[in-house]
């Protein structure tokens, strides 16, 4: 499991889920299993966003692309598009 995948599991088991005895890795269905709903799927893609680097627009994401951690990553790597640098060189 790379860092980034670590960072997101982790946020999900204490930020989201807020139950770090739920024993979540890459491949666990976290919408389809019903350990979190829609609203929290706007959280994590706002991390999700943080993580990689890339402006993932939620119109384009459907629940099932982020039921793994590893969907997430799949799904930012197919509709993400690189942050644009603002005029005072942050994010």
């Amino acid at each position: 499991m790379n860092d980034q995948a670590l960072e997101m599991i982790t946020f999900i088991k204490d930020e989201v889920i807020r139950n770090p005895r739920i024993s979540l890795d890459e491949e666990t269905a976290i919408v389809s299993g019903g350990l979190i709903d829609s609203m929290a799927l706007v959280e994590i893609l706002a991390k999700l966003e943080d993580v990689t680097g890339l402006r993932i627009p939620a119109g384009k994401v459907k629940p099932a692309d982020m039921d793994t951690v590893a969907r997430m990553f799949a799904t930012a790597a197919r509709v993400g598009k690189p942050r644009q640098r603002s005029l005072n060189g942050k994010n």
